[in-house]
């Protein structure tokens, strides 16, 4: 697999919530960066981490317009979606960029950059 293939298929695996997929397409020392820049280390918690994300916004969906490919790391931009629990009354849809890190035909750093306000005023229902 091509890197720009295994993005597209961790992106695949986001949007189908496949999260036996993600743990395949991920390093064991997998990188998630979070918006705020804090980072989860691990493959195994990251795991865990998209299972939960996965209950909380069980329509999480994410939509790339661009990528940008230099070597094996990778800028997209586009957008994401979901609700709360799946409550239509707390959709939100938001920009988002994504930055992505391919080693050895897996991704070994994955970093998101989006306003969360909307995804937490929706957890909150306010």
């Amino acid at each position: 697999m091509t890197p720009k293939e295994t993005v597209l298929a961790f992106v695949h695996a986001i949007n189908a919530h496949d999260v036996d997929c993600l743990g395949e397409l991920m390093t064991e020392d997998h990188t998630f960066v979070d918006p705020y820049g804090s980072e989860v280390a691990g493959c195994a918690q990251m795991l865990a981490g998209w299972r939960g994300y996965f209950e909380w916004f069980p329509d999480y969906q994410i939509e790339i317009r661009e990528i940008f490919e230099r070597e094996s790391e990778f800028g997209m931009f586009g957008f994401a979606a979901g609700s709360f629990k799946g409550n239509s009354d707390r959709k939100w849809r938001l920009p988002a960029a994504w930055r992505a890190v391919v080693r050895d035909a897996r991704i070994a750093r994955w970093q998101v950059v989006a306003d969360t306000k909307l995804p937490f005023e929706s957890m909150s229902g306010s």
